[in-house]
Parts: C-alpha cells; sequence; structure tokens
C-alpha cells in the first residue's frame, strides 16, 4: 500500500497569513511576529476517488481549511483498508459500501460522515468481448479476477449466490485493481469484477461485455469515513470537508465537459468520451448519511459472513455516524 508520490498533484498556494493589530504591536516592540503553522490533515485517496481529485486539482479544500489552520495532505492507496484499520490517515478515501463491512469487522475506530448516492452501473463482472461466457453460471471453474474486500467482491459473491453458486465454484484471483487492468488486458483472466473507473479503462482496451453488473444486487453506495478521534477533535474540518464535496459532486454534474477535461490527464490521458462513460455511471450526488438507510450494509454483511469473508456475524447498522451541522450540508 505504497504512496504513489508521482501522481501527487501540487496544492494550490496557501492564503497569505494577515497580521492584526496584535501582530503590528508586537513587530513596534522589536519582538518577532509568531504565527501556527497549519496543521496537516491526511486524507487517503483511490483512483475512483474522484470528487477528492477535483478538490486537489482545483485546491478547494487547500482553501477552504485554511482559515480553520489546517492544509490537506494527499496520499494514494491501491488498497484503502489496511490504512482505514490502521488509522493512518486521518480522512479516509470513499469507499464502496462493501468495504466499511470489513472495517467494521476488524473494530477499525471508524466513522461515517458521508455518502455518494448509489450508481449499481458502477461496478460490474466483465468478460472480453469474444468469450463463450454468457452468464454468471459459465463461470464455474472459471478464473475471477476481484479486489478482496471491495465493492466488486461483493457484487460477485452476490451475483453468484443468485445463480446458485459460491465462491468456491470459481477460482478467485485476489488483485488490486490495477493488478487486475493488466491482467485481463494481458488474457490472464477468465472474468473481472470490477469498478469505475477501472471498468471504463478496461472497456477502452478491448471490446468488453458485461456479464452482471450491480443492478438487483447492491445499490453501490460509497461511503466517506473519518477517523473517531478526529471527527471527535475536528468537527469543524469534518464538516468543511462534507461541504467541499457536495459542493464538487454538484460541479462534476453540471459541467460534464470541463469534468472530463480535468480527469482525463490524470486517468492517463484517456479519450473523453471513456471519461465521459465512467462520469455517467456516478451520480456525484453527495448526502449525509442517516442510520435508517444502512440495511443494505446488513445484506453485504450477511452475504460476506455466509461466504467466510468476515470471522464473525456484525451488525451493519450500528456504526458511528457524525451530524452535519444543520443550515450546512
Amino acid at each position: 500500500m505504497t504512496d504513489e508520490t508521482l501522481w501527487r498533484i501540487a496544492p494550490s498556494r496557501r492564503s497569505l497569513l494577515r497580521t492584526g493589530l496584535g501582530g503590528a504591536a508586537a513587530v513596534a516592540l522589536g519582538a518577532p511576529a509568531v504565527h501556527a503553522a497549519p496543521r496537516d490533515v491526511k486524507i487517503s485517496m483511490q483512483r475512483s476517488s474522484v470528487l477528492f481529485t477535483v478538490l486537489k486539482v482545483k485546491g478547494t479544500l487547500a482553501e477552504r481549511l485554511a482559515p480553520l489552520g489546517f492544509t490537506p495532505t494527499w496520499h494514494l492507496f491501491t488498497s484503502v483498508i489496511e490504512p482505514m484499520n490502521a488509522g493512518a490517515v486521518d480522512i479516509h478515501a470513499d469507499v464502496a459500501d462493501a468495504v466499511p463491512i470489513f472495517t467494521q469487522s476488524a473494530k477499525a475506530p471508524l466513522t461515517f460522515y458521508a455518502r455518494e448516492r448509489g450508481a449499481p452501473s458502477a461496478e460490474a463482472i466483465i468478460v472480453p468481448d469474444e468469450s463463450p461466457i454468457r452468464t454468471i453460471a459459465d463461470l464455474k471453474g472459471k478464473t475471477v479476477g476481484v479486489s478482496r474486500g471491495s465493492g466488486s467482491h461483493y457484487v460477485l459473491a452476490a451475483a453468484l449466490k443468485r445463480d446458485g453458486l459460491t465462491l468456491g465454484d470459481i477460482t478467485p484471483a485476489y488483485l488490486q485493481a490495477p493488478e487486475g487492468a493488466v491482467a485481463f488486458e494481458q488474457g490472464r483472466l477468465d472474468a473481472w469484477s470490477i469498478w469505475d473507473p477501472f471498468l471504463a479503462f478496461a472497456a477502452a482496451k478491448r471490446p468488453v461485455r458485461v456479464i452482471a453488473d450491480g443492478s438487483g444486487l447492491t445499490s453501490y453506495h460509497r461511503y466517506y469515513l473519518v477517523n473517531d478521534s478526529f471527527a471527535a477533535a475536528q468537527p469543524e474540518v469534518v464538516a468543511t470537508v462534507y461541504r467541499a464535496l457536495a459542493e464538487a459532486g454538484a460541479w462534476m454534474k453540471a459541467n460534464p465537459v470541463e469534468a472530463v477535461a480535468l480527469l482525463a490527464p490524470i486517468w492517463g490521458d484517456l479519450p473523453p468520451a471513456v471519461v465521459a462513460a465512467a462520469n455517467s455511471r456516478r451520480t456525484y450526488a453527495v448526502e449525509p448519511v442517516e442510520r435508517a438507510q444502512l440495511g443494505e450494509q446488513q445484506a453485504i454483511a450477511d452475504v460476506f459472513y455466509e461466504a467466510k469473508l468476515i470471522p464473525r456475524r456484525i451488525d451493519a447498522t450500528a456504526v458511528p455516524i457524525f451530524a452535519i451541522p444543520p443550515g450546512r450540508g
């Protein structure tokens, strides 16, 4: 889980520190003015963390956090479960609905503070277009790539269950998404269960066929989590991040051409149509987390327990939730 420094984009200029009357008086008396250095807020990201990418590239979050005495630092991970369990950063990458099941099972100290409204077609099980595999039942005995603990892991497990199969009826190839992309392109996988933007990447490389997506299996909400201790100590920072994410989501949908232009170079100079396809499958609608809406999380937890992917049954609705201040969400 290496931080990919080559992907980092230089943050925007910080606002100049303003000296008030007290600072001027200190200078007049010959004493040096002292300003507290901004405190870092460590934020993790994935390639699919589109809204955080927008906030990073445009410098929006740095500008919003500066008056609070904070500055964001960005850390890209191919797998986010380990840093979430370890509390290695303060505010975590948005993750598919399945990921919090694993972190909750590991008793990671995490609080839900936002979610992105569902987009079931943004996760899919794909095969090469020339493959004889036409249905989920045809996967029996086949090698299927999937990222362990991801939302696509749940899509695969649930699709198999729906067709009377289990993960034991296939050969899962547990690969992080970038590794899976290479293996699928090279023909080393019979099928691949994956999410956007990697789903769009794969379709740009070679013709593919979707044999199932999240429709009827999961809404594919993406959840935003923060360390419990950070949420308790810095609620205004968390609320500021929430508001910035919501605005970024609205900007994405209101400015699709500009959004494609922003993301395309970061995603490897993909054709605009490919980036647009990935964006079209996501809602980017950020909203508060409500406990009454977590029933689908329980269904995911039950499937994972039955598949022996988590060691114990959990109550997926019994998670800490950050309350967005009234009038600010």
